[in-house]
């Protein structure tokens, strides 16, 4: 193979609100990390084990701005982007590294707030219907306004699946 691909593909969980950095030229940037999971079985004890990773994620103009504005602590998020490594001198003279996903495409999934009504409203009885009000915004590339996608206003079921796979979540916020 000739060629090269940088490309990451990350669902996870905000660990804390966007942090925005503006420039003089007009231009701006917001960095957050998310959260992914991984777990397995312990084969010796059958417990379930879960690892979390933290991601650093940069966003810039007005991709960081619509990030600002809708995202917050807790929220499952899609990003699409490129891994970018940065190094620089610390205070105490010791050279640092960073790694970052540079978001060139983002996705909301949903918000902590959603998730935790969603929950309780499963644990309803079952003549109460599940409305699906979530707006999911999708951005093509960071220098063009992410479009609202219209949900349409039906009762909607959830999946077994889904509702599993809230209740496994053990981030730590």
């Amino acid at each position: 193979m000739s060629g090269t691909l940088n490309k990451v593909m990350l669902i996870g969980h905000l660990g804390d609100e966007v942090k925005m950095h503006y420039f003089e030229g007009g231009g701006c940037i917001g960095r957050f990390p998310i959260a992914t999971n991984d777990s397995y079985t312990n084969k010796q004890t059958g417990e379930r084990v879960v690892n979390t990773d933290w991601h650093n994620v940069v966003v810039r103009n007005k991709a960081a701005e619509v990030c600002e504005k809708y995202l917050s602590k807790g929220d499952k998020v899609y990003v699409e982007g490129r891994l970018k490594n940065r190094q620089w001198q610390g205070e105490d003279g010791n050279t640092r590294y960073s790694t970052e996903v540079q978001v060139t495409d983002f996705t909301f999934l949903s918000t902590k707030k959603e998730a935790q009504s969603n929950a309780a409203a499963a644990n309803k009885p079952a003549a109460t219907t599940n409305t699906n009000t979530d707006t999911t915004t999708n951005h093509q590339a960071a220098g063009q306004p992410a479009q609202p996608v219209q949900q349409p206003q039906q009762p909607q079921q959830t999946a077994p699946e889904a509702s599993q796979v809230e209740e496994e979540d053990d981030l730590p916020f």
